[in-house]
């Protein structure tokens, strides 16, 4: 068996198109609740938006022919009211979270039964195989989870440099909880020690899956945006019916922002599985090397 090796980043992303292929089908049945549910959490916030959006136009401008002019100034005697609260903005933000958390968990979940070659006969007792499996797992993955975001933010209080090593050191405990059941502090050590001796190799590889998850999902924000305002100005005029387009478009940025999740969770698994082995390795060589080679006893000694 050859021995085992860091590959580059972009074999990894490479990989996880090959994991991912075929398994399209129960990713998106088993994040579809879930989709639905970040949408309606973040659906509040983009009615506001539009709802800001068309009081300003209409209070400004009037429509001549095909053109849009603007009247003169006239401040407004109060302020444009939401249609949500603000604290209830903040609620289901926090709930968004909390559900994209809980989507990671489903991911990684599916993730390991992939790789372990698991699969029912019918696709919905997969999916439910998927959560019976996240249900179990959910209060230490938030717990682990927890854990590495204050280590993180603690180190980034303190320098930004201790952050960036707590959160490369601690990146792969969700990995250590769901791939080898530990849970809690033991997750965060496993991490770390994966890390041994390896660090910068581990750190480029990191964050060249970070940087270009974040490219692609600050490519798709930005379509996001824009379409919102197109739809927004649409609203102005079209009524309901573009509003109702707003939420399926909201939908869509969902699906596409967990898929792209998905995929790069697929990349990691690889290089966790790889880290694994290495340090399997590594006591063996260390025993081997240890150990003088045996010479054959002398004639004198034989007699």
């Amino acid at each position: 068996m050859a021995p085992a090796r860091l590959k580059g980043s972009f074999i990894y992303l490479a990989n996880a198109v090959h994991d991912m292929t075929g398994h399209w089908t129960i990713i998106a049945m088993a994040l579809a609740p879930l989709v639905v549910a970040a949408s309606l959490c973040l659906l509040p916030d983009a009615l506001n938006l539009q709802h800001e959006l068309m009081q300003s136009f209409e209070g400004g401008t009037h429509s001549v022919g095909w053109h849009l002019v603007q009247t003169p100034y006239a401040p407004s005697a109060t302020a444009v009211q939401p249609l949500f609260p603000a604290w209830e903005i903040r609620v289901l933000e926090l709930l968004f979270a909390v559900i994209t958390f809980a989507a990671n968990l489903l991911v990684l979940c599916t993730l390991a039964r992939i790789q372990a070659g698991l699969r029912e006969a019918r696709l919905l007792d997969e999916v439910v195989a998927i959560y019976r499996r996240a249900t179990h797992l959910l209060l230490s993955f938030f717990w682990v989870a927890a854990l590495q975001l204050l280590a993180t933010v603690v180190g980034f209080v303190l320098l930004v440099i201790p952050g960036f090593l707590a959160f490369i050191w601690l990146y792969f405990a969700q990995y250590a909880l769901v791939f080898d059941n530990q849970r809690g502090w033991s997750a965060l050590l496993h991490s770390r020690e994966l890390m041994r001796g390896r660090f910068f190799k581990v750190a480029i590889r990191v964050v060249v899956f970070l940087a270009v998850w974040s490219g692609f999902n600050s490519w798709s924000s930005g379509v996001f945006v824009g379409v919102g305002f197109v739809l927004g100005l649409l609203t102005i005029t079209g009524g309901t019916f573009w509003a109702a387009v707003i939420f399926i478009f909201d939908i869509i940025w969902i699906c596409v922002t967990y898929a792209t999740t998905a995929f790069f969770y697929a990349a990691g698994v690889r290089l966790y599985q790889d880290l694994n082995a290495l340090t399997r390795e590594q006591p063996e060589a260390a025993v081997e090397m240890a150990l003088p080679s045996t010479a054959p006893l002398s004639g004198e000694m034989q007699a």
